[in-house]
């Protein structure tokens, strides 16, 4: 599977461990940015370069993006059709988001979410499947039918 992960400067240090664990789980991973420290950087490039890797591969890769809050990227990444963003704090809401809502982007809190916990809310959320109850498929599809804004 690949995996698009990216971070603003508040996230870069997290977002960086994250790569190198993830790396060494033999996933594909691809850091679209930052790279460097740029206090006051915009969280929208990243967030807006990783909705757009994995919509080109919907179905085929996964996103990760990591901010103060996550809730800048996660809505930033929503603004996408096909993309569906979600902010989790802790292993239970990943299980939920992968199984329940297909979520194909990870956004994650710099601020409130250590390095080890992250680790393994990113493992559940990437190891996760998706069940498609009829009623859950029908849900997802209704996302998308608020119009294209990209």
């Amino acid at each position: 599977m690949d995996i698009y992960i990216g971070a603003d400067y508040k996230g870069l240090e997290r977002k960086n461990e994250l790569v190198k664990f993830l790396v060494d789980k033999k996933y594909n991973v691809t850091d679209v940015g930052a790279y460097s420290y740029h206090e006051g950087d915009d969280f929208n490039d990243p967030a807006i370069a990783v909705a757009r890797s994995v919509r080109r591969e919907l179905g085929g890769a996964k996103g990760i993006l990591i901010c103060g809050s996550g809730h800048g990227m996660t809505i930033q990444a929503n603004r996408f059709n096909g993309i569906r963003a979600t902010l989790c704090d802790s292993v239970e809401a990943a299980v939920s988001a992968s199984q329940h809502d297909d979520a194909n982007i990870l956004c994650l809190s710099a601020e409130r979410v250590d390095l080890p916990t992250m680790k393994k809310i990113a493992t559940t959320f990437l190891e996760t499947k998706f069940e498609p109850l009829e009623r859950r498929v029908r849900r997802i599809n209704r996302m998308d039918e608020r119009g294209d804004y990209d």
